[in-house]
């Protein structure tokens, strides 16, 4: 799934190509991808977008009169290209903004499972819209992280991933963040001492950084992730061989040696879950 990182180089990539020329022809979108019908897609044709931004996980495209805004979230399969005038580019995207210069803004999405989404609002509807999310994970010092974290008790991995209490993160970075932090991630938030809040927060703000610079770069999963879908694999920090939780939606990814004190969570089903 594309989180923080991803969308931020998404985000600094995009913004000075799509505020070009003026946009020539908004859509077809698919049924399941658009999630509003008024104002219609037509409304942004013959206009000119006012650049890219980002909140959490979703990209916004302001008009350049700041009356609408074209957001898309890209769910956990969804990809956006930005396609130079005359480049090839798939026959039946999900989504498609056709620029005059004959540039396109396409969003895809594998599988089966149609998830991502895209609205045109109005900038009040937007912040209504995204009035849940959290503060960005990459501006959180360790007070207000510490404030989140004692709100209410709560294992870590799940609280790092829920976008209403911080927002950018997901069950990658859960994992990569936990790591470096050397945190279980199966720990009560209420029970971090001090010192385990200033690293948890500097950790997070060190690993969406370095991780957007390596984004920015061109690189892939396998340079950014140390941890993530690397079962087996010699933890990086002690070599420790990585273990798994795997649950309905997600699979937590975790060294034993570095962050359960060598206990080992084979099944959620058949053991209790660390504390």
């Amino acid at each position: 799934m594309p989180e923080l990182p991803e969308v931020e180089a998404w985000v600094r990539e995009l913004d000075p190509l799509v505020s070009v020329r003026p946009i020539e022809r908004a859509g077809p979108a698919h049924v399941a991808t658009l999630k509003t019908i008024d104002p219609p897609l037509s409304a942004l044709e013959g206009r000119r977008l006012a650049g890219t931004k980002r909140r959490g996980k979703n990209l916004l495209f302001p008009t350049e009169e700041g009356d609408l805004v074209l957001r898309v979230h890209l769910m956990s399969a969804g990809r956006l290209r930005y396609l130079a005038p005359g480049a090839k580019g798939p026959k039946t995207p999900m989504f498609r903004l056709r620029f005059e210069d004959g540039a396109e803004l396409v969003l895809t999405e594998a599988g089966k499972k149609k998830r991502a989404g895209v609205w045109l609002v109005t900038p009040s509807q937007l912040d209504g819209d995204l009035a849940h999310l959290g503060p960005d994970a990459l501006d959180v010092d360790a007070a207000a992280l510490g404030a989140i974290l004692r709100r209410e008790r709560r294992q870590l991995h799940p609280l790092l991933r829920d976008q209403r209490a911080l927002a950018g993160i997901g069950r990658a970075h859960a994992n990569e963040i936990l790591l470096r932090a050397r945190l279980s991630p199966f720990k009560a938030s209420t029970e971090l001492s001090e010192e385990e809040v200033e690293r948890l927060a500097t950790t997070i703000r060190e690993n969406l950084s370095h991780a957007l610079a390596l984004r920015e770069q061109g690189k892939g999963d396998k340079d950014v992730y140390a941890i993530h879908d690397r079962l087996a694999e010699p933890c990086p920090q002690c070599g420790t061989p990585i273990a798994r939780v795997d649950f309905e939606e997600h699979t937590i990814y975790y060294c034993p040696a570095c962050q359960t004190g060598g206990r080992l969570l084979k099944d959620r089903r058949l053991s209790r879950l660390l504390r």
